[in-house]
């Protein structure tokens, strides 16, 4: 009985150890699956979830986000002027998805998504969502603090909906890209796509918006 009680004992600091290195070893993996910048999920992360999400069947918004005129701020105040832009937009909009029980990533550059919740108890649902992107632009226009400097910040914002049926992320994150440009075109702010579905307004190059960066069509002009 002495030598099960012995070896019951010994084993408690090594299941103890284990479950420490397991928990040391999903928060490195979690690290790693983070934008270093943003501090928001990678986009095959924030892609995980968003299905996830969207898998619910409740309404939802699929937004895709540019930061306009980009390049000005790194050609005029330096590439870490643009880094300190990028850190606190990831900051910002991980916030507010937060706050609306959703899920933001950064696709890469100065692009970045979310997945949130479309509330439809009150008023109308269009009209609650366009009070959400009001708020999320108010946010993410305040001017960022570098050097002693203030940099203004700009956004447009594409927006994609989804009622009950099956969700393709995929498709949805295609419209509100599209309508992100179609904003953006425009000087900025948000659009929100009448209904999700139908034929693509811009050539499809390797999966994405004809001018995007990634395709080979080369770099989006604007910035």
């Amino acid at each position: 009985m002495s030598e099960i009680l012995t070896a019951a004992a010994a084993a408690v600091p090594l299941a103890a150890g284990w479950s420490v290195h397991g928990l040391w070893l999903r928060r490195r993996i979690e690290v790693a699956r983070r934008d270093p910048l943003s501090g928001l999920w990678t986009r095959e992360a924030f892609e995980e979830r968003a299905r996830k999400i969207l898998s619910k069947g409740q309404q939802r918004a699929v937004l895709v986000l540019d930061l306009n005129w980009f390049k000005q701020i790194n050609d005029t105040h330096g590439h870490a002027a643009g880094d300190a832009v990028i850190s606190a937009t990831g900051r910002r909009l991980g916030a507010w998805a937060a706050g609306h029980r959703g899920v933001a990533g950064r696709l890469g550059g100065d692009e970045f998504a979310a997945v949130t919740d479309v509330d439809g108890t009150t008023g109308t649902v269009t009209g609650n969502l366009s009070a959400k992107l009001l708020d999320l632009i108010r946010r993410l226009e305040r001017p960022v603090s570098f050097e002693g400097r203030l940099i203004d910040v700009h956004v447009s914002v594409g927006v994609a909906r989804c009622w009950r049926d099956p969700a393709d992320l995929s498709a949805l994150l295609r419209l509100a890209d599209e309508h992100m440009y179609r904003i953006k075109q425009e000087g900025g702010g948000f659009y929100i796509a009448p209904r999700y579905g139908g034929a693509p307004a811009f050539r499809t190059v390797n999966g994405r918006r004809e001018g995007r960066r990634g395709t080979t069509s080369g770099a989006e002009a604007g910035g």
